[in-house]
C-alpha cells in the first residue's frame, strides 16, 4: 500500500475532515446512554416515583438535536470520504494504465491480458471500497469502543472492569481472524485470474469451440477451475463469518454477567436503574461497533490483497530501457533496415525464436518474408519497431540501433499492420485517423484506394462516418484487413509492415495491393510477411525463414534456383511448376 499512499496526497483535506465528522457523531453518540439515564432515574422515577415530565421531554428534545446532529456529520464524513475513495483511485487507475502502456511486450506477455483487466476493476474497486471504508470507521469503531469503556467508568468503576476484561479478549478474535484471512483474499484473487483467463479464452473462441463440439470439456474445465475458487472462497468466507459470532458469543457472555451484577447492586441500593441500562447501553455500542470493525477488517483485508496485486504491476519495470541519450536517425540514409547477426529469444523460452540473421533492406525496397508456421517471421518484423530486444546482434534503422533511437521517435517511422485486424469502435474515419490525426477526407480516401478499401467505404450508408462495432465484428476479415492497411497507409510511413495481413483477401484483391503499393508517391520501405508465394514473389529480396535461420536470401528466380526450403514451399502451393 506505500507505493499507493502518495496517491492520497491531493486529497489530505478530505482524508481529515471525514475521520473528524465520524468522531464527532461518536462523541455524540456517546452522550445518549447518559441522557437515557437522567430520563429513567429523574423523568420517570424521579420525585419519590412521580416523574417529571417536562425533564423527560427536555431530555428527549436533547435526544433528539443529537441525533440529527450525528446525522449531519455522517452525512458529511461519508461525502468526504466517497471524494477521497473515487478521486483516489480514479488517479491510481490514470497511473497504472499508464504504466502498462509503457510496459513492454515481454512484461504483457508474461502478466498476461486478463490478469490486467482484473488489476484495473476488480481490484480497483476492492481499494476503493476499503479507503471509503477506513476513512469512516477506522478510526471510530475503536474511538466509540474505547469510549464507551470510559463512559462505563465514569457510571460505575466496579461494573466497569466487565469491560475492562472484555477488550483483550475482542481483540485477539479479531487480530487472530484477520492474520488467518489476508493470505487466503490473496490466493482467491488468484485462482480468480484463472477463472477470468478461461472465460476470456471461451468467450473470444466460442466458434471454434463449437466447431470442434469441444462445450461439454470446456464446461468441465471451467468448472473445476470455479470450484477451486468456490473452495478458497468458502473457506475464506468460514473463518470471516466466525467473526461475528464469536464477538457475540462474549458480548453477550459479558451482557449476562453485567445484568446479573447490576441487579444485585440495584437491589443493594449500590446502582440506579437508570446507570444500569446506560451500562447496558454502552455494551451494545461496544457489539454494533466490533460488528462494524469485524467486518470494517474484511474489507480492509481484501483492500490490501488487491492493493498488493496492484502494487505488483506498479512495480514491474520495463525490461526495455530507452536510451538516456537518443540518437536521432536521418532518413537520408540509404540503408533502411538492417540487421546484423542477429539472435532473439521470448522471456522464459527454452531457445531462440531468432539465431544469426542478417540482411540490409535498402530505402524504398519490398522485401518478402516466408516461411514455415514457427519459423520466426513476425518475430523477426517485431524487432524492427522495437515491440521486442535482441538478445545478441543488432537491428538498425537508418543507420542507428533501434536501442539508441527515442522509441516514439522510432515507431513515428514505422506503419504495423498486425495479422488479427483489429479496429476500434467508433466511425471508420475515427479507426483511419489514428495513423494521422489531422488527416484530411482526400488523404484518407487516397489511403484507402491504395488498400483496396475505398468501394467497401462507398458501400456503407455513411460512407467514412460508418459506425463500426467493437473489433469490427460488423465487417468481414477482408473488409477490417483493408481497412487496418489504409489506417497505415494514412501516416505516409517511412517503413510499412504487413503481417501476413493480407490473408484473408482474395488473390486478385492482393495482387492489386502490392501493385498500389509499388506505385505509391513516395514508396515505403515494404515488409510483407506472408505464407502465399505470389504474395512476395515480385519483392526485391525474399527472406526464407526455417526454424529460426535464414534458409535462404535472394529474388523469386534465385531462390526457386538454389533454395531448397522455398521451391518446397513454392511448388507446394503451384505444382504444376514442379513437372
Amino acid at each position: 500500500m506505500r507505493t499507493l499512499l502518495p496517491y492520497l496526497k491531493p486529497f489530505r483535506k478530505e482524508c481529515i475532515i471525514s475521520p473528524l465528522f465520524k468522531l464527532l457523531e461518536a462523541l455524540l453518540e456517546l452522550f445518549v446512554p447518559l441522557i437515557m439515564a437522567a430520563i429513567i432515574d429523574k423523568g420517570i422515577l424521579g420525585n419519590g416515583g412521580a416523574g417529571d415530565t417536562g425533564y423527560a421531554l427536555r431530555m428527549g428534545l436533547a435526544l433528539v438535536g443529537l441525533g440529527l446532529l450525528g446525522f449531519v456529520c455522517s452525512i458529511t464524513a461519508q461525502f468526504f470520504a466517497a471524494k477521497a475513495a473515487v478521486g483516489f483511485t480514479a488517479r491510481v487507475k490514470s497511473v497504472l494504465f499508464g504504466h502498462i502502456q509503457s510496459l513492454s511486450h515481454t512484461e504483457l506477455d508474461d502478466i498476461g491480458t486478463p490478469t490486467l483487466i482484473n488489476r484495473m476493476t476488480t481490484d480497483m474497486n476492492q481499494v476503493q471500497t476499503g479507503v471509503n471504508m477506513t476513512l469512516r470507521l477506522l478510526l471510530r469503531s475503536p474511538f466509540v469502543v474505547l469510549g464507551a469503556t470510559i463512559m462505563a467508568f465514569t457510571v460505575d468503576a466496579k461494573t466497569a472492569l466487565i469491560f475492562l476484561a472484555l477488550l483483550p479478549l475482542l481483540t485477539l478474535v479479531v487480530a487472530g481472524i484477520m492474520a488467518l484471512t489476508l493470505p487466503r483474499h490473496k490466493q482467491v484473487q488468484s485462482q480468480l485470474d484463472k477463472v477470468l483467463l478461461r472465460t476470456r479464452e471461451n468467450l473470444t473462441g466460442v466458434r471454434v469451440i463449437r466447431a470442434f463440439n469441444k462445450q461439454v470439456s470446456e464446461e468441465a474445465a471451467y468448472g473445476e477451475e470455479s470450484g477451486v475458487l468456490f473452495a478458497l472462497q468458502q473457506g475464506v468466507g468460514r473463518l470471516s463469518s466466525l467473526m461475528n459470532p464469536l464477538t457475540y458469543v462474549l458480548v453477550n457472555g459479558a451482557l449476562i454477567v453485567l445484568l446479573w451484577s447490576g441487579a444485585w447492586q440495584v437491589e443493594g441500593g449500590i446502582l440506579t436503574q437508570g446507570a444500569v441500562v446506560a451500562l447496558v447501553n454502552y455494551l451494545s455500542q461496544i457489539l454494533v461497533e466490533l460488528i462494524k470493525l469485524a467486518n470494517l477488517i474484511i474489507t480492509i483485508t481484501k483492500a490490501l490483497a488487491s492493493a498488493s496485486r496492484i502494487e505488483t504491476v506498479l512495480k514491474q519495470e520495463s525490461s526495455m530501457k530507452e536510451s538516456a541519450h537518443p540518437v536521432a536517425a536521418s532518413a537520408a540514409h540509404r540503408e533502411c533496415v538492417r540487421f546484423d547477426n542477429v539472435c532473439a529469444r521470448y522471456h522464459g523460452a527454452g531457445e531462440e525464436s531468432l539465431t544469426g540473421i542478417s540482411f540490409t533492406a535498402l530505402r524504398g525496397q519490398t522485401i518478402g518474408v516466408i516461411g514455415g508456421t514457427g519459423s520466426g517471421k513476425s518475430t523477426l518484423i517485431n524487432l524492427i519497431p522495437r515491440f521486442y530486444d535482441v538478445s545478441s546482434g543488432s537491428v538498425l534503422v537508418d543507420g542507428v540501433d533501434v536501442r539508441e533511437q527515442a522509441v516514439e521517435a522510432l515507431r513515428d517511422k514505422v506503419a504495423v499492420v498486425p495479422q488479427k485486424a483489429m479496429l476500434f469502435k467508433g466511425t471508420i474515419r475515427d479507426n483511419l485517423k489514428w495513423g494521422k490525426q489531422d488527416a484530411t477526407d482526400e488523404e484518407l480516401w487516397q489511403a484507402l484506394e491504395t488498400a483496396q478499401g475505398a468501394e467497401v467505404v462507398r458501400g456503407k450508408p455513411g460512407r467514412l462516418d460508418e459506425m463500426i462495432e467493437q473489433g469490427g465484428r460488423n465487417l468481414s476479415g477482408g473488409q477490417r484487413q483493408r481497412l487496418t492497411i489504409a489506417r497505415a497507409l494514412v501516416r505516409n510511413p517511412e517503413i510499412l509492415i504487413l503481417d501476413d495481413s493480407a490473408s484473408a483477401l482474395d488473390y486478385a484483391t492482393d495482387a492489386a495491393l502490392r501493385k498500389a503499393l509499388r506505385e505509391m508517391e513516395t514508396p515505403a520501405t515494404v515488409f510483407i510477411v506472408s505464407q502465399r508465394a505470389s504474395s512476395i514473389r515480385f519483392a526485391d529480396q525474399i527472406l526464407v525463414l526455417e526454424d529460426g535461420e535464414l534458409a535462404g536470401i535472394g529474388t523469386h528466380d534465385q531462390l526457386l534456383a538454389d533454395c531448397p526450403v522455398y521451391q518446397e514451399i513454392y511448388y507446394s502451393q503451384y505444382p504444376k511448376e514442379a513437372v
